[in-house]
């Protein structure tokens, strides 16, 4: 991390981690928030991503599906707009 001076690209990195690797991962991430860099995590570990950022952008086939706070998502909210069962409307 002391070589980002604006912003890190993780993709999918605490993917195949145990836990305590996982939470030096999203330690990291949290130090690099603090320090004012910019962080884009990408992952599939959903409580990861509620746990660590500040705001949620929902790909699928290309297409921007939702782009929202994180505050307003929880784990079955963010699958339902990952998997579209729940659209941004709500339903």
């Amino acid at each position: 991390m002391t070589w980002a001076r604006k912003v890190i690209i993780l993709d999918e990195p605490t993917n195949h981690l145990g836990a305590r690797q996982s939470k030096e991962v999203l330690d990291v991430i949290r130090t690099a928030k603090a320090r004012g860099l910019g962080v884009i995590f990408i992952s599939h570990t959903l409580p990861h991503v509620l746990e660590v950022t500040d705001r949620v952008v929902v790909l699928r086939l290309g297409r921007v599906i939702r782009e929202a706070p994180t505050s307003e998502f929880d784990a079955e909210s963010l699958l339902g707009t990952i998997t579209g069962l729940l659209t941004s409307s709500g339903g």
